[in-house]
């Protein structure tokens, strides 16, 4: 019998709610639900968002009875932030986190680099905020809870699943003792210790660094702007990495490397967390000023993935399906867009638009996109945790020769994480004009956002299927293309027009965006008339076209969807 704890978490910044368990006594039996999603956490609570986005009901077990304890996740992307806009939470993200665009890496009391993260008008977002994990994830059950299509059950633990011919059967334990669901999709999103993964004895591929590292989240009053803050080879430390980060709340993070041989047990000590800070502390030109501990843990910097996230009606998603360094703040970040990309193949699988086979894409770009992060985050982990001493040695020459040669220092750079670009997609068109284009977000790129107006920009007028921009001063759009677009939405395929450029109403179009001066149309490389994009219900580029006709257009619909 599962027995959650009942006691609220300890913190000084945020109150725990306690949350009352789903017990199965309380409900009469079920049918077999169309999706199961194991674990509350950023993956599958924005997974339970966007299937119900797109019209698909979800049930959401977790084994706790409150949010997760500790800052964990506290630094988010612009990329991020559009996709929570998306589902309905990016304001109170907004309220409440600290925004920033800059980093700063230090060696011998010396500033030898600056990071800026490029910032523009056209970008609602800055580049990263920083909120603590437990506000976000209170953001977004709250929006689980106003959804009539996702049912949200605390104090359900997943224990085992037993896969039948086309669905899932899966036992899950409660305070009252276990009860069995039956769905035809389950995602394991139960996290970097999936014991879903575990029971299915499923292999990630990648490595792991011996380094240990400890993230302490403290209350202190520091004269620091919001940056990040990255310390190389300090002497109360030497050899290793202090990153510090300012949360909301009065709050500072401070993740600093294990010396060899230390272990975890030993490095929790309270005596030893308070050796360690206050020495950072004090090497930053602030001994003795008062600070209180409100968590730490301990995590080793893992770069694996999965090379499969689909295992018959399992899906694996978030760190459930790999495992990254938060070096270049990946992990959360990288969760949100496996779970918009999973919502919407998956949404277009249960509603019958695809078979199951369209899964196989997300698998294919996901785990792609996981391994070009473990390229990238690989990089950045190397030179924060050298993993033997021919990198050590590259590491501390980096190091000295920074203090003085300026064509070193770039290579401090973190690699913040990305939204990976679908480059080689099969959903992409294969005969439109994306090699013509010399300006735009080109074939499986995120879209590029445009402000039309104070508080007005392109992002917030997409989403929900496939939308497709098309640059036209007429007064109507071309018959033949809406004779394509009708047809493919009598099929069930979900497609918005947005006729960009007109200063009129254009007939056909679902909405119609001015462009007066041209610049959404000069960012996204349109020099005339008859121009179109097609995005995908993740907002990737799957075509575009310098004129489009109805055949290609029909084409296109084709490959983004196939049948």
């Amino acid at each position: 019998m599962h027995q959650p704890a009942t006691e609220a978490r300890p913190s000084i910044y945020y109150t725990y709610e306690v949350f009352k368990p789903w017990l199965p006594s309380q409900h009469p039996e079920q049918p077999r639900h169309r999706v199961a999603i194991a674990g509350s956490g950023p993956a599958g609570m924005v997974t339970a968002l966007e299937l119900a986005r797109h019209g698909v009901p979800s049930v959401v077990l977790t084994s706790e009875l409150q949010f997760s304890q500790g800052s964990r996740a506290i630094c988010f992307t612009r990329r991020s932030m559009e996709i929570l806009q998306q589902v309905g939470v990016a304001d109170r993200m907004t309220e409440g986190g600290l925004p920033w665009r800059f980093g700063n890496s230090f060696y011998r009391g010396q500033r030898v680099f600056r990071m800026e993260a490029p910032h523009d008008p056209d970008d609602r977002f800055f580049p990263i905020i920083n909120v603590q994990q437990q506000f976000m994830e209170e953001y977004l059950h709250d929006a689980c809870k106003a959804n009539p299509l996702i049912d949200f059950r605390w104090g359900n633990k997943v224990n085992a699943v037993v896969q039948k011919d086309g669905f899932a059967e899966v036992e899950v334990d409660t305070p009252e003792g276990p009860c069995t669901l039956e769905t035809d999709w389950l995602i394991a999103a139960d996290g970097g210790r999936s014991g879903i993964r575990s029971a299915m004895n499923l292999q990630m591929e990648g490595a792991s660094y011996e380094g240990f590292f400890v993230i302490a989240d403290i209350e202190i009053d520091l004269p620091f702007p919001t940056e990040r803050l990255a310390y190389f080879d300090p002497e109360w430390n030497p050899g290793n990495t202090i990153l510090m980060h300012r949360e909301p709340n009065g709050i500072w993070r401070v993740d600093y490397q294990l010396p060899s041989g230390e272990t975890p047990e030993e490095a929790l000590r309270p005596e030893s967390l308070k050796a360690r800070i206050d020495a950072q502390l004090a090497m930053i030109g602030h001994a003795g000023t008062p600070w209180k501990m409100d968590w730490s843990s301990v995590y080793s910097a893992r770069t694996l993935t999965l090379p499969d996230f689909v295992h018959g009606s399992v899906i694996f998603t978030g760190d459930a399906a790999h495992l990254l360094p938060i070096f270049g703040v990946r992990g959360a970040n990288t969760a949100f867009q496996d779970a918009q990309s999973l919502g919407w193949h998956l949404a277009c699988v249960v509603k019958g638009l695809a078979g199951p086979s369209l899964l196989k894409n997300h698998s294919t770009e996901r785990v792609g996109a996981a391994r070009e992060i473990i390229t990238e985050a690989g990089k950045s982990t190397r030179f924060m945790a050298p993993p033997s001493a021919g990198f050590r040695l590259l590491r501390d020459a980096v190091l000295s020769l920074s203090l003085t040669q300026d064509f070193v220092r770039p290579l401090y750079h973190w690699r913040t994480s990305r939204p990976h670009e679908y480059t080689h997609s099969k959903l992409n068109s294969q005969d439109d004009d994306n090699a013509l284009f010399k300006a735009g977000p080109a074939h499986g790129a995120p879209p590029q956002n445009v402000r039309l107006g104070d508080d007005d920009f392109l992002l917030d007028h997409l989403g929900g299927g496939f939308d497709l921009l098309y640059f036209t001063d007429a007064q109507a759009l071309p018959a033949a293309l809406m004779h394509v677009i009708e047809a493919a939405r009598t099929q069930g395929m979900p497609i918005q027009v947005i006729a960009v450029g007109a200063t009129q109403t254009v007939q056909g179009a679902d909405q119609t965006l001015p462009d007066a001066d041209g610049h959404l149309r000069q960012r996204y490389g349109v020099p005339g008339q008859g121009a179109a994009y097609l995005l995908r219900p993740d907002q990737h580029i799957c075509a575009r076209w310098l004129t489009l006709d109805a055949t290609r257009l029909q084409s296109a619909l084709c490959t983004a969807l196939p049948q």
